[in-house]
């Protein structure tokens, strides 16, 4: 895990969590210490787009790294991100969906599994909108048969074999789709328990249906040969209208206030089966 300087220091820890953000300070100020102090976690890199010297310095104070990708592109900020980590797993995690200890036990669990290339966590959505429940076991039905992994479920992969598939294509969006179906192709993709929660924050903005149609749209656009660069501007002006972005932007008020070192939680007895899967290859 890096230390104050930035650097890694040596751990058994062999997960490395790679972190994108563009405008997503208050739910990393809430992530970052919990990840930081997690046994599993060998290091927590930010990677980020339109850092400002903020953003960057509470960034080490919380005994992480950031790694700045200049303009935002998930994928080319994720394999930033991937660059600089020394694991021999990555995990990559988005800033608003809430991780826990359970699924970082899951994780390290399925680590010794040798066959595994990658994976992610199955996916449910905020008690605070029950009206996409309905989607929760379609969805599980997808991803254990065939479909794309997102990046809302916490995408892991083998570091050899992220390296081996060449990592993420610089796409602004739809990076996920692209990446998690290469890795299908490559070996065996597991998927976790316990469910990641995914960030209600566009569904309580544009309401779940048009939230939900315009991701339909935009996954069977990519399929069609629309560019992701056209997708990605079209999708977050579409979202500022609709009030989804955050317009907090990674601004210079973190506070400077560096945190003690967390005692070391070793126990590992929360992990969950998981529940694995060997679709057939696309």
């Amino acid at each position: 895990m890096p230390n104050s300087t930035g650097a890694s220091r040596p751990t058994a820890a062999q997960i490395s969590v790679i972190i994108p953000v563009w405008r997503d300070s208050d739910a990393l100020a809430a992530l970052l210490p919990m990840l930081v102090s997690a046994p599993e976690i060998r290091e927590v890199i930010v990677s980020a787009a339109e850092a400002s010297a903020g953003l960057a310095r509470w960034v080490v104070e919380q005994r992480a790294l950031c790694v700045e990708g200049g303009a935002p592109n998930r994928g080319r900020q994720m394999d930033l991100g991937a660059g600089a980590a020394s694991g021999e797993w990555l995990l990559f995690h988005h800033a608003d969906p809430t991780i826990t200890r359970e699924h970082l036990a899951a994780l390290a669990a399925v680590a010794a599994a040798s066959e595994v290339v990658g994976g992610a966590f199955y996916r449910r959505f905020d008690a605070r909108h029950p009206a996409l429940r309905w989607l929760e076991p379609v969805e599980r039905w997808h991803n254990r048969s065939f479909g794309a992994l997102y990046g809302d479920q916490s995408i892991f992969v083998r570091r050899t074999q992220f390296d081996a598939l060449g990592g993420f294509r610089a796409l602004p969006l739809m990076e996920d789709v692209d990446f998690t179906l290469r890795l299908r192709r490559a070996g065996r993709v597991v998927l976790l328990e316990p469910p990641i929660a995914s960030s209600p924050r566009k569904h309580l903005a544009q309401g779940p249906w048009r939230t939900t149609a315009t991701n339909a749209a935009l996954l069977a656009l990519y399929h069609l040969g629309v560019a992701p660069a056209r997708l990605h501007a079209w999708y977050y002006r579409h979202s500022a209208s609709g009030g989804a972005v955050s317009s907090h932007d990674l601004a210079d008020d973190f506070p400077a206030s560096p945190m003690p070192p967390p005692r070391m939680n070793t126990d590992l007895s929360l992990a969950k089966k998981s529940t694995q899967s060997n679709p057939p290859n696309r």
